[in-house]
């Protein structure tokens, strides 16, 4: 990345982008949705303001997520995304910016395009990659550099990935297109099953945030749920608590914890060694369900430590690059 450029850094995941611009800090967090007139395609909002829409457009309306699994699902609205996001962040300067952008792990050759065509069809000059829990380590501080290993478990809103890195390289890596969505999901649907109670997906997130839990925890939570019945159709309220949830958002969350297992029993002897004093650093917005951290540790046998915000480590990692391009370009992923 050239140094004359202005240049940033972008997150650009499933349920939230986030921009970070050298000398000013992060400069947005917002949802990744786009609102549109379905039959024009007219963009009417994005952003917070598209997500306020949800479960609640008339005819002709809808809101579209571009972004599903951590990839490109619309290229469109990709762009309008985007363009969105370089408009309010750089502003009407002429010089276009080199962007860097954070993307899954095991994203496709087709996938990697498609981000790389959006950013500069929005306006990038040059555009590079950065895999999301590489990022993640940076971003923690940890010594990548180093002939030691060190385990990131990153939770985004579409994928989770697991990554052991040492001496700036990948020793184990995977992807799963499961995390904070699938966990809001299993909230909405164990609602309805089990007491009859239709909610939206803005209310699903609001009791997984303010309910959810994997472990018993100290005091009681609770939350009036208001929704519509499945069976009159009739407004209704419910009450839910962490134990109601427990069980179905541990079930759903058991695929994540059994692949970081099946990562550690993969690894050498010798980076094994290293991950009982290191641990394992926990990431992303999904990271933040209660008892994640614990659990994952009973399953490991390993510390888990979440960072200490969890929700912006990929951006800082990926600030941190486009600061000190030459320290961390063997780091970038391949054009």
């Amino acid at each position: 990345m050239s140094i004359f450029r202005k240049y940033i850094a972008v997150d650009l995941g499933t349920a939230n982008t986030l921009v970070h611009i050298p000398q000013q800090g992060i400069v947005m967090n917002a949802p990744s949705m786009v609102a549109v007139e379905s039959r024009t395609r007219r963009v009417l909002a994005l952003g917070a303001d598209a997500k306020a829409f949800l479960g609640k457009t008339p005819r002709g309306i809808e809101v579209i997520r571009p972004m599903k699994d951590g990839v490109i699902a619309d290229f469109d609205m990709a762009g309008e995304l985007l363009r969105h996001v370089l408009r309010l962040t750089i502003g009407s300067t002429r010089t276009k910016p080199d962007v860097l952008v954070c993307v899954p792990l095991h994203i496709s050759n087709v996938e990697r395009r498609a981000v790389t065509e959006a950013a500069v069809m929005a306006g990038a000059h040059e555009v590079r990659l950065i895999a999301e829990p590489v990022a993640g380590a940076i971003g923690a501080g940890l010594s990548v550099h180093e002939p030691s290993g060190y385990m990131i478990v990153d939770i985004g809103g579409g994928t989770t990935d697991i990554a052991v890195i040492s001496m700036g390289e990948l020793v184990e890596s995977r992807c799963l297109r499961l995390a904070g969505d699938a966990l809001t999901l299993e909230t909405q649907q164990f609602i309805q099953e089990k007491f009859g109670l239709i909610i939206g997906e803005n209310m699903a997130e609001r009791v997984k945030i303010a309910t959810g839990a994997l472990t018993p925890q100290p005091e009681p939570l609770a939350m009036t749920v208001a929704g519509k019945d499945s069976l009159s159709g009739e407004p209704r309220t419910i009450r839910i608590t962490d134990e109601d949830l427990r069980a179905p958002l541990s079930n759903a969350a058991q695929p994540i914890l059994a692949t970081a297992v099946s990562v550690l029993e993969t690894i050498p002897p010798e980076i094994g060694g290293d991950l009982l004093g290191n641990g394992i650093l926990l990431t992303g917005g999904g990271a933040l369900l209660r008892g994640f951290p614990e659990l994952l540790s009973q399953n490991t046998h390993l510390p888990v430590r979440l960072d200490s915000e969890p929700l912006t480590t990929v951006l800082r990692g990926a600030a941190r690059v486009v600061e000190s391009p030459e320290e961390y370009k063997t780091m970038l992923m391949p054009l």
